[in-house]
């Protein structure tokens, strides 16, 4: 496939490129390492808990019941997702929006759900706990940065899906690896 080829109509760039694509790979796994290691001192693995600007907030933060009332730490829950960050980015080549358009359109569904619970935590940290978590803080706009360019390329996808339809294939031949 030419370099033609991989630029989604209407765009200026490739949004599955692997330029692109290894910049939210390097995020997802920055915050993978954060929320594990959240989880790890929730699950009473480190004694403290690494806290510059906020005096004790992230203690109150991941101790908090809010935090509590969850059946595994949220810390863990945060790593999970960001596992599955990695993977899904990390799957299909420079032109997996057309390629394979039902692993972009998973992996936005995962980062969008994740950019959400990111604006929660951030409003319930000081309406409800009253203190902040730098590294919640760090999770949540390493979460959001993502939000922007994994949307760019769900639109490709959705264009290619569009258009597949319109030559008269179904949905489901659409986002069929091809």
């Amino acid at each position: 496939m030419n370099s033609k080829d991989a630029i989604p109509w209407g765009s200026s760039s490739n949004p599955s490129s692997w330029s692109k694509r290894k910049f939210l790979l390097i995020l997802a796994v920055v915050g993978f390492l954060i929320a594990l290691y959240l989880g790890l001192y929730q699950l009473h693995v480190f004694q403290k808990v690494w806290e510059p600007f906020f005096g004790n907030g992230t203690n109150a933060v991941v101790k908090s019941s809010f935090s509590r009332s969850l059946p595994i730490p949220d810390g863990l829950i945060g790593a999970f997702g960001y596992l599955c960050d990695i993977i899904l980015v990390s799957i299909g080549d420079d032109v997996r929006w057309k390629t394979k358009p039902w692993i972009v359109i998973l992996y936005s569904i995962l980062i969008g759900m994740m950019g959400l619970v990111s604006i929660l935590l951030i409003i319930l940290q000081p309406l409800v706990l009253h203190t902040w978590c730098t590294l919640c803080l760090a999770s949540a706009v390493l979460s959001l940065s993502m939000v922007i360019p994994v949307m760019r390329e769900l639109q490709a996808s959705l264009h290619f899906i569009k258009r597949e339809k319109r030559n008269g294939e179904t949905f489901w031949e659409a986002i069929r690896e091809n």
